[in-house]
């Protein structure tokens, strides 16, 4: 949210006239910090750094190599102009470490992942299910996995560069998943089954 705010911020001070590059910091009825052009509305005036420019692939290429990380490797990147940097969060939020999933829900489960700054466009994500691939690299924060059969489970995601090289992977989570039984007539999450 506060980056979203930050570039609505730069939007404003581009978009405004040459002369024109007074920025507002307020903050509205609901809490949500507003930025504006507009000094009527009050607020703390935003000092913008200036803009850094990058050239475009085809600016500016000088043929070097690709920069090295201190360890002396060099660090794969989607492009000349795009080196990889690492993420400040890459983590499954949900479903939480040593979650039941309840036998109402069919074996079915949304593995969301919190993945901060957001998703580069040329990196994608894949999910382990007990250290195998669940489902291929995908540019995309959250996963289905459907019909899982009762029993304990290890999620992991791994996070791939624009090589196909693995960058991060996120710890481990494990998941119970229980299932109704026909060892188990009188479970007392089956009503239809009774006493």
């Amino acid at each position: 949210m506060a980056k979203t705010l930050l570039l609505i911020a730069l939007g404003l001070a581009l978009a405004a006239p040459a002369g024109a590059t007074t920025v507002y910091r307020t903050t509205d009825a609901e809490g949500n910090v507003v930025f504006t052009d507009d000094p009527d509305r009050g607020g703390e005036q935003v000092e913008l750094e200036p803009l850094t420019v990058v050239p475009s692939r085809g600016e500016g290429r000088s043929g070097q190599p690709p920069a090295r990380a201190e360890s002396g490797e060099p660090r794969p990147a989607a492009s000349p102009s795009a080196p990889f940097m690492p993420y400040d969060r890459f983590g499954i939020s949900a479903p939480q470490h040593e979650a039941t999933l309840p036998t109402g829900a069919a074996g079915n489960v949304a593995v969301e992942l919190a993945i901060e700054p957001a998703l580069r466009e040329d990196h994608r994500v894949r999910l382990l299910l007990d250290g195998e691939v669940s489902q291929s690299a995908m540019h995309t924060d959250a996963f289905l996995l459907n019909n899982l059969p009762r029993g304990e489970y290890v999620l992991q995601a791994e996070l791939l560069d624009g090589t196909g090289e693995v960058r991060h992977r996120t710890e481990p989570v494990t998941l119970y998943v229980q299932r109704a039984s026909i060892n188990l007539p009188q479970n007392p999450n089956n009503p239809a089954r009774g006493n």
